[in-house]
């Protein structure tokens, strides 16, 4: 007997760092995952009439009829998912990273295979925490339908996939094209609005040193900033997966402040000389231009974690009072309201 087959958008999902979160905390993670799935997941899911094929603790695989409903159904479940974590700490944060994939696959009763399975699983093993990955073949069924960005990574070699794939990440940080409707001209998108706290991104620090090995450094560096300012009670820090959406890009300032909702952006640099880096930063107002505060940290290769952990805490240490003191004269140039 023939097995039965049938096209199907598939979303794999994966709970990143899980085994950490796990050593660090079993019972409270185990339980903040269950109202992530009671109260997010599973009430999309259905809202966008997709089928949960198995539920593997860290992660699942869901079936879906329509690839928009399961592409929309990702990204609002991403957004809620950062909602949720907005006010617990870096370290703490339940985030998935998602693959979507259209494609052919073998139905049984209890479970989905083949290559189009497989290829949704390698594709959520590419997508940063908190983001989501697509294939092409997604990405020219959607970009027209669904009001979206969308960032083109490339052709990526995957496991146990024999052709290379060319892979797309949505990208829900940033502002929202406007879908075709007949219209001769889309209306423009309106800036995001700012907190009513004061909001920082953190930029994607550049490699001055031609060593393709530093970007994991400087990624790692920039990673830890972001800890450490979150930390920060009465600071909003946007996410990862959000800034780094303009890594390797040319940016200008007051547009990646209107497009994350942030007064504030901090960027920098990396530069290596032997076993020696050098850290520069530099914190400006993304509203006016202004730089705030720049300075530069030099140190040690020999142990990277410690130099990561030393200069986020001292870039904290400097941007806190700087932000204080910026907040202070914005509010006394603000004229009152009456």
């Amino acid at each position: 007997m023939k097995p039965t087959r049938r096209l199907a958008a598939i979303l794999a999902a994966d709970v990143a760092g899980y085994s950490r979160l796990m050593e660090a905390d079993e019972e409270g993670t185990h339980e903040r995952l269950k109202t992530l799935f009671y109260q997010i997941i599973d009430p999309k899911i259905e809202e966008h009439r997709g089928r949960v094929v198995k539920n593997t603790g860290d992660g699942m695989l869901v079936e879906f009829e329509s690839i928009i409903n399961a592409v929309r159904c990702a990204a609002e479940i991403q957004q809620g998912m950062n909602d949720s974590n907005f006010d617990i700490p870096e370290d703490k944060r339940i985030s998935f990273r998602m693959g979507i994939n259209l494609g052919d696959v073998i139905v049984e009763a209890d479970d989905i295979f083949g290559d189009g399975v497989n290829l949704a699983a390698r594709l959520e093993a590419l997508a940063e925490p908190g983001g989501i990955c697509i294939s092409r073949t997604v990405h020219d069924h959607i970009t027209e339908k669904l009001p979206y960005s969308f960032e083109d990574i490339g052709e990526q070699s995957v496991k146990n996939i024999a052709r290379a794939v060319h892979v797309y990440s949505v990208r829900l940080g940033a502002e929202p094209k406007a879908v075709a409707t007949g219209a001769s001209e889309a209306a423009p998108q309106s800036p995001l609005p700012l907190p009513h706290k004061p909001s920082i991104a953190v930029l994607p620090f550049q490699n001055m040193s031609g060593d393709p090995e530093q970007e994991y450094f400087a990624d790692g560096m920039v990673d830890e900033i972001i800890t450490v300012l979150s930390r920060i009670r009465w600071l909003f820090v946007i996410a990862r997966n959000s800034s780094f959406m303009y890594k390797g890009k040319a940016i200008d300032v007051k547009q990646v402040g209107r497009e994350l909702g942030v007064r504030y952006v901090l960027e920098g640099s990396v530069r290596k000389s032997g076993r020696r880096v050098r850290i520069t930063g530099q914190l400006i107002d993304a509203v006016t231009g202004a730089h705030l505060w720049a300075d530069r940290f030099d140190g040690s290769l020999e142990d990277v974690f410690e130099l990561q952990d030393n200069v986020a805490t001292s870039v904290a240490g400097v941007i806190e009072p700087a932000l204080q003191a910026a907040e202070i004269r914005r509010s006394n140039e603000d004229p009152p309201t009456i």
